[in-house]
């Protein structure tokens, strides 16, 4: 409803590079001194209530149809940011151990609906996680990043030039930076970033 919808928690003024928040839309000092590989990220929501539940529930308890509802919060921003839409939307892909585990990949939730909001095709094998990665909960940056090193790997096959990757959530931006990283070293110009919340981490 209306009142849900406005008082929803949306993340408005932030890095237009990697979604921090900040008191005003501006490059943070991070992105200006060390640019990410990606080019921009689109995220509607601070990470908490009710959004940080809504993607608990997906994520955890197997509530899948929060996927459709986030999918909508998500494609709502993207519409608004005056900016080119991507050829391809790639989910954060999941180890195969932890998705046979878990019987689904969150992103790819978030990204079916969305694809088909926006119409733009979801490419989910493009990119493999191909090294089992300790889980990145209660880790420091320095750490995400190290978790992640050679995570990813690329499918030999022709690429789109502009993709979008697709998460839950963006707390460092660890994952989402080796992703970006693995696409653009593969021959991909152009990598963005959709995610649903942003959480802050500390250090």
């Amino acid at each position: 409803c209306r009142r849900c919808h406005a008082a929803m928690p949306w993340l408005t003024n932030r890095c237009p590079c990697c979604a921090l928040p900040l008191p005003v839309t501006r490059r943070c000092g991070r992105c200006l001194t060390a640019p990410p590989p990606f080019t921009q990220s689109i995220v509607c929501c601070q990470h908490a209530h009710p959004v940080d539940h809504m993607i608990h529930r997906l994520k955890y308890h197997r509530d899948l149809a929060q996927g459709a509802v986030l999918a909508s919060l998500l494609a709502e921003r993207v519409q608004q940011v005056a900016a080119p839409l991507p050829q391809a939307l790639i989910p954060v892909p999941l180890h195969w151990h932890r998705l046979m585990v878990r019987g689904f990949n969150q992103a790819q939730e978030l990204a079916q609906p969305l694809g088909r909001q926006l119409g733009i095709p979801v490419r989910s094998r493009l990119v493999t996680r191909t090294r089992a990665t300790r889980s990145q909960v209660g880790l420091t940056r320095a750490l995400r990043r190290r978790n992640l090193r050679a995570a990813f790997t690329v499918a030999p096959t022709p690429l789109p030039s502009h993709v979008a990757l697709i998460d839950d959530v963006i707390t460092s931006g660890s994952t989402v930076e080796a992703l970006a990283a693995s696409l653009r070293q593969a021959g991909v110009a152009r990598v963005d970033v959709w995610a649903v919340s942003r959480a802050r981490l500390a250090k």
